[in-house]
């Protein structure tokens, strides 16, 4: 039976529900398309949502970010402690992005959120969150490997106003425009962030006056309550028992290796706990998590294995109890660095699929290609005489499933954005793709393939610039299940213009690159799903013609030719 106590009537619940999630896509959009940089507006890596008043996120956009779920609502917590709800008033704007003190997951995710008041009493919150290509700190785009505390990582903010009553705090956004690199381009960011909060307000007064505030009250809650009611359903569905599996992170960039992540998973009735005791101390490197990004990709690895269909807010947060120690990879404590936390997320979700595979066969799938590879090239644009930074985490493969093969060169899990068109690279930046495409064989063989990973050539015109990276599940292949193979890892590689070549570390940092010099980005394929003997033979047909495979890949995985 189902625990939600529902207020209104379905078909009205039905129609505020949706009016709710219009508004969120429309404040999406509106950030995306308002941006300056390319990492929002063409990569779309950004969140909307709409936050009541005790702080539980009610809705998501569509497209947002699984990643960012617990950020909106740890920016939420910090900033109810913080600020009375008394002291809150119509037109304030509040910032953030520390992951120690606000809530945050990570410095680059700035944490905007604009108070909505019906009638002078406060209904709810608007929220948004943009990665920003950078916030300053030791390395260009603050997001590479060789950081060693929070304090390099960029500007740290903690809860605080942007905007009283309406008026822009021009000073407190001076002192943040003064810690970054290209300040116009993050000026332009900001400001669409500010507009969407802005609109996201207009938007919800007029759904206020239209169905009622005390209306759109009470379909916060029933929202809440029947997503938590209906992952509870699905949770009672699986069979109680205990269930475990850990994997390794790469390295931290700084020294550690085969990093240990280890996860307990115990079901007994509605009732699920994801025990991580074990899993290693925190580390130098900034792969670190705290218990938000934790929760985040634990919520969204539940929810894809049990229900993809439920939305994405608070109620799916209620149903995923965690344990945790203090100090650990999963659990860090100040001032453990965290820039590339993503990587780590996608580790969690493979860790949690991998836990639960036997309890859920039909729904496993092979482990994706389990990063988030990192690219960042950084110089003065010779056309213009001004600074530029160009950041994207590039797609892989995503892992054979239980009816079909894995997809080929995409984002997967936790961060859905998109891989960054050639011609908006080569507008936007001094920089010349001489290549792109797929990773011949990397994908891992299996009853269902798993997906390639991607390959990108990319060289400075005209002048030198730095390249800065972060990889992972370049030392350890990203594995399959039940009999699938593994797919191949990734690498980076520098290519100078005389042809000399060299491999690059899992997390380079600094790597100044000549006229003429490359970086070859190629990122990890994902497993496959079930024994590669048992493969179809239309299917093995279609992988001979579609040039994705040589000769030698289909006759060692599947003995064709023989």
């Amino acid at each position: 039976m189902s625990e939600a106590t529902t207020t209104l009537d379905p078909i009205r619940l039905e129609i505020v529900f949706n009016a709710l999630r219009s508004i969120t896509d429309e404040t999406y959009i509106a950030l995306m398309r308002s941006a300056y940089s390319t990492n929002i507006k063409e990569r779309n890596d950004h969140s909307t949502a709409i936050v009541d008043r005790d702080g539980r996120l009610v809705v998501q956009a569509e497209n947002s970010l699984p990643i960012h779920l617990a950020s909106m609502t740890g920016l939420m917590e910090s900033l109810l402690a913080r600020h009375p709800l008394a002291s809150i008033r119509d037109g304030d704007l509040f910032v953030a992005n520390d992951p120690h003190v606000a809530g945050g997951t990570h410095l680059p995710d700035i944490n905007m959120a604009m108070p909505v008041f019906v009638d002078g009493e406060l209904l709810g919150f608007v929220c948004n969150i943009a990665h920003h290509a950078d916030v300053g700190g030791m390395v260009p785009g603050s997001m590479a490997g060789g950081m060693s505390e929070i304090y390099q990582e960029g500007l740290r903010i903690p809860v605080v106003r942007l905007a009283r009553g309406g008026e822009l705090q021009s000073d407190l956004l001076d002192l943040m425009l003064l810690n970054v690199r290209l300040p116009e381009e993050r000026r332009g960011d900001y400001n669409a962030q500010i507009a969407a909060c802005r609109l996201g307000v207009r938007r919800m007064r007029e759904t206020a006056a239209r169905h009622g505030a005390d209306v759109l009250r009470a379909a916060f809650c029933d929202i809440v309550a029947r997503t938590r009611a209906r992952m509870r359903d699905r949770v009672r569905e699986l069979p109680d028992g205990d269930y475990a599996f850990e994997d390794v992170m790469d390295d931290d960039g700084l020294g550690a290796v085969d990093i240990a992540i280890r996860l307990a998973v115990r079901v007994r009735g509605e009732r699920i706990v994801f025990d991580f005791t074990g899993s290693a101390p925190q580390v130098r490197g900034n792969i670190n998590l705290t218990t938000n990004a934790t929760l985040s990709a634990v919520s969204y690895a539940l929810k894809a294995l049990l229900d993809p269909e439920i939305p994405n807010n608070h109620g799916v947060l209620d149903v995923c109890e965690m344990v945790t120690e203090p100090g650990t990879l999963v659990d860090c404590r100040f001032p453990a660095p965290v820039a590339a936390r993503a990587h780590t997320c996608q580790r969690v979700v493979d860790v949690v699929i991998g836990a639960l595979a036997p309890a859920l066969p039909e729904r496993a799938v092979g482990a994706a290609n389990g990063a988030n590879t990192t690219a960042v090239f950084s110089g003065v644009d010779p056309r213009n005489g001004r600074g530029y930074l160009y950041l994207e985490t590039l797609g892989g493969g995503f892992g054979g499933r239980a009816t079909r093969d894995g997809t080929d060169g995409v984002q997967v899990h936790i961060t859905n954005t998109s891989n960054l068109p050639v011609e908006a690279i080569e507008m936007e930046y001094p920089l010349r793709v001489e290549s792109y495409g797929f990773v011949p064989d990397s994908a891992g063989p299996g009853r269902h393939r798993g997906g390639l990973g991607l390959r990108r050539v990319i060289s400075p015109v005209g002048h030198a610039c730095v390249f800065n990276g972060a990889g992972e599940r370049f030392r350890h292949q990203p594995w399959g299940v039940f009999g699938g193979g593994p797919g191949a890892s990734g690498r980076f590689a520098l290519v100078r213009a005389d042809g000399e070549s060299r491999v690059l570390p899992v997390k380079p940092s600094e790597v100044v690159l000549g006229e003429g010099d490359r970086v070859v980005v190629e990122t990890p394929g994902a497993g496959g799903y079930g024994p590669a003997a048992e493969r179809d033979p239309a299917a093995l047909a279609a992988d001979r013609a579609s040039g994705k495979f040589s000769a030698e890949y289909l006759r060692r995985h599947y003995r064709q030719g023989d």
